[in-house]
């Protein structure tokens, strides 16, 4: 490490807000690491959180990195085997690890300023699920059908202008419908904005939610019974705009009026989005629902980038652990990247961080804003209309035996 300054590190400066005296006061109320001789708590989140920046495959992969001097010397221990990472990712509670998870979404809320991660038109959340794909002979407790193991991982993600924060997760097993997870996901707070999709349709919780004040945009189900209470004009792609009441009539009906448009998508697919903020413009109803996107690419991104497609451990809580500290590891790479004051994309920053994490801090960010050096002055214009009078001149004065030569091209000379 340059300097050997471990203070003055890339590696410490990325996993400071872990070290911060809430958490390692938690840990030691619950005693946590009280009869462990290695590898505690902070330093298991740390190894796990390295790995996946740097997407190990297994944990013999995680052990081998401490035949790295420098490695060693960040982390300040010698090795740990991989049965030692084994059980500790075991038997670590996961509401350790869930507190940690709260705790650093909070401290990038801060940072980002609470003025920038809301709309005018409030504050916006997308509520969505993601599934994972399990070996049923490994994972025999997340069985969901006769020949196939899985899991979900329901996440609440905060979106504005451009930025991602994920606000809260749970990991359940795959069978279970999303709409079920609604109670323990949703935060009664008055004009919020969730974003739904047709899974999460439930008319009982949309009437509950209209008299709480929270307000949703979602996507409806094309068998829906609407009774249309009120038809406004429409223009462009939108086919229709309507207000509406859902369900049927004795049993499922809504109590509260919604508004609903529908239009198509870019394959020319009938879309039908519902709404109970009834001020919300045709335009600002469709970018909202579009916003739901967001959520598919960050699960698109936590599968590709931080390993969570080959799990470490067997057990449901080796499992959730590794999840959550997935989601604690992306959190812990926007901190970062904020205190460096990078703005370019972030898959660009975490391979400038996964080649200088045990450089010294100042020599990361000067590598990271580096300009590009300019070897070349650019592609070379062809003028064709030269090229061609040179060629036909040479074919009038006979000169023209050349041409037949493969290895003549006229553009090179």
């Amino acid at each position: 490490m340059q300097g050997k300054d471990i203070k003055k590190s890339t590696f410490l400066q990325l996993f400071s807000p872990i070290i911060n005296e809430k958490f390692l006061n938690l840990l030691s109320d619950m005693e946590v690491d009280k009869y462990l001789k290695k590898l505690s708590t902070v330093e298991l989140i740390e190894l796990l959180a390295n790995s996946q920046i740097n997407q190990r495959a297994s944990l013999r992969d995680i052990s081998n990195d401490f035949n790295n001097d420098g490695f060693c010397e960040a982390f300040d221990c010698e090795s740990f085997s991989p049965s030692q990472i084994s059980r500790r990712l075991r038997d670590l509670p996961v509401e350790v690890v869930a507190y940690l998870f709260k705790n650093i979404t909070t401290q990038l809320g801060k940072e980002l300023g609470h003025d920038r991660i809301r709309q005018e038109m409030g504050r916006l959340l997308i509520l969505d699920s993601s599934a994972i794909s399990l070996c049923l002979s490994l994972f025999r407790w997340a069985k969901f059908r006769e020949t196939k193991a899985g899991i979900k991982l329901h996440l609440l993600l905060e979106f504005c202008n451009g930025v991602v924060i994920p606000e809260e997760a749970i990991v359940t097993p795959a069978k279970p419908a999303d709409k079920n997870m609604m109670d323990d996901m949703i935060i009664y707070e008055q004009g919020t904005i969730y974003v739904f999709d047709r899974a999460y349709v439930d008319y009982e919780k949309f009437d509950a939610y209209c008299k709480e004040g929270i307000y949703f945009v979602s996507r409806l189900k094309s068998n829906a019974i609407v009774e249309v209470i009120e038809d406004y004009p429409t223009s462009g792609n939108i086919t229709k705009h309507q207000l509406v009441r859902l369900g049927k009539d004795g049993s499922t009906k809504m109590e509260h009026p919604l508004q609903l448009i529908e239009t198509q998508d870019s394959k020319g697919n009938k879309i039908i989005i519902i709404t109970n903020k009834l001020e919300l413009s045709v335009d600002e109803l469709s970018s909202i629902y579009l916003y739901r996107w967001q959520i598919e690419v960050f699960f698109k991104w936590l599968k590709q980038q931080f390993c969570i497609k080959h799990f470490y451990g067997q057990s449901p809580q080796a499992v959730e652990n590794q999840i959550l500290i997935a989601l604690i590891t992306h959190c812990l790479l926007m901190l970062l990247k904020l205190k460096t004051g990078y703005q370019g994309l972030m898959l660009n920053f975490k391979r400038m961080l996964i080649t200088c994490l045990l450089e010294a801090f100042s020599t990361f960010i000067r590598k990271l804003h580096r300009k590009p050096k300019r070897t070349s002055k650019g592609r070379r214009k062809i003028d064709h209309e030269l090229t061609y009078k040179m060629t036909l001149r040479q074919v009038i004065a006979g000169e023209s035996d050349h041409l037949d030569d493969l290895t003549y091209d006229p553009v090179l000379l």
